[in-house]
């Protein structure tokens, strides 16, 4: 298996059929690289929700599995699943942009949480959160964000341009942000209690769940402000070129570590222990060896 599932490079060759890209161009690929091309899914758009959807280091030949990703020197694939980016973003930052930077840009578009002037609020300033907060301000939006971390203020408003900053576990703080904000893309993996975040939603808000943990669900504070929870994940092609060409518009790019490919194992010691500002990237063209 080969892994890697947000890739950047540049176009070395082009099948005899393809008419989106030529030799030269940059061109990314996250974590979508096949589809059924017939659902309902497909026909609006959204290839990341097919049901026969193949992602960037999983797809099938019959009922064989085959694992390819893009931790390699060369990358194939289909012209529809992958996008160009301007030679005016660096590469290194591009590249969480096509699973991350998509993931929230996504739900902010579809949800009505991207109009000028809305409150935003972000749980978790890490590698999704850090993004959250570039696109909203880019939109023209209000920005907290609520950290159980209050090392992460400064952080937060200085360096990302956050309004505001709620640490969610103290309570005169949760409570000062009550019935604020439009909506809340919620960022976090682990578990933690939605009770409070409902809370903070003005009538009509939303909480945006990104992160994979199951949740206990509260249904009272729902009713209670016609409230709404919903969930996304990534985006399909024709958003990604979208969000892709906003965040060059913008110079919206991740903060990134880059790293050579035989640091691989160390960076993912530093990631159990949360030791990154926001990602790894692999700079595989230079660092991979035969």
């Amino acid at each position: 298996m080969v892994p890697g599932h947000e890739m950047v490079g540049v176009v070395t060759q082009v099948g005899c059929k393809v008419n989106k890209f030529k030799v030269g161009d940059n061109a990314a690929v996250g974590g979508t690289v096949s589809s059924c091309g017939k659902c309902s899914s497909c026909g609006d758009d959204l290839e990341n929700y097919c049901a026969k959807a193949g992602h960037a280091f999983t797809f099938f030949e019959g009922e064989e599995e085959k694992n390819y990703g893009g931790f390699s020197n060369i990358f194939v694939v289909n012209e529809h699943f992958a996008v160009w980016f301007p030679d005016s973003v660096s590469p290194e930052g591009v590249a969480p942009l096509l699973c991350g930077g998509i993931t929230v840009y996504s739900p902010m578009k579809y949800f009505g949480l991207s109009e000028a002037g809305k409150h935003l609020g972000v749980v978790g300033l890490g590698g999704l959160g850090h993004l959250a907060v570039k696109f909203a301000k880019a939109f023209g939006m209000k920005v907290t964000v609520i950290s159980t971390s209050p090392n992460k203020k400064e952080e937060a408003i200085e360096r990302f341009g956050a309004d505001s900053f709620v640490i969610s576990t103290d309570a005169m703080q949760m409570q000062a942000a009550m019935g604020t904000m439009d909506g809340i893309l919620d960022t976090v993996s682990g578990l933690h209690p939605l009770s409070p975040l409902i809370g903070l939603l003005k009538c009509n808000g939303k909480i945006i769940v990104l992160g994979g943990t199951d949740l206990e669900l509260p249904v009272i504070p729902l009713l209670v402000g016609r409230k709404l929870i919903a969930g996304s994940i990534s985006g399909g092609l024709k958003e990604t070129q979208e969000m892709i060409d906003f965040a060059a518009k913008h110079n919206i790019v991740a903060d990134v570590e880059v790293i050579p490919i035989d640091y691989v194992n160390t960076a993912m010691k530093r990631l159990a222990k949360g030791d990154i500002r926001y990602r790894f990237v692999i700079d595989i063209g230079n660092t991979l060896t035969a």
